[in-house]
């Protein structure tokens, strides 16, 4: 947990793909990790970019549409701060 941990906070976007990789694991391991520190309030996902998520302190959904752009961003990893 520690080494996800880790690497969530190195200012790095990575996919989950690229997450799993890096820690010697599988998708589902990682995104059940990320799953038990979000639910447990030590990461919150970012999601700053549309006014409702400014205001609310991030959307928490995976694809807002608000903050999307268009054709949305392609192979972008999703991001997550650790709660201050």
């Amino acid at each position: 947990m520690e080494q996800l941990l880790n690497l969530l906070t190195d200012g790095r976007s990575r996919t989950i793909e690229m997450l799993a990789g890096e820690l010697h694991t599988t998708s589902d391991d990682v995104l059940r990790k990320i799953d038990f520190l979000e639910h447990s309030h030590i990461i919150q996902r970012v999601c700053t970019s549309c006014s409702a998520c400014s205001k609310s302190g991030g959307c928490g959904t995976k694809n807002c549409s608000a903050c999307m752009p268009k054709d949305g961003f392609k192979n972008m990893g999703l991001m997550w701060e650790v709660v201050s």
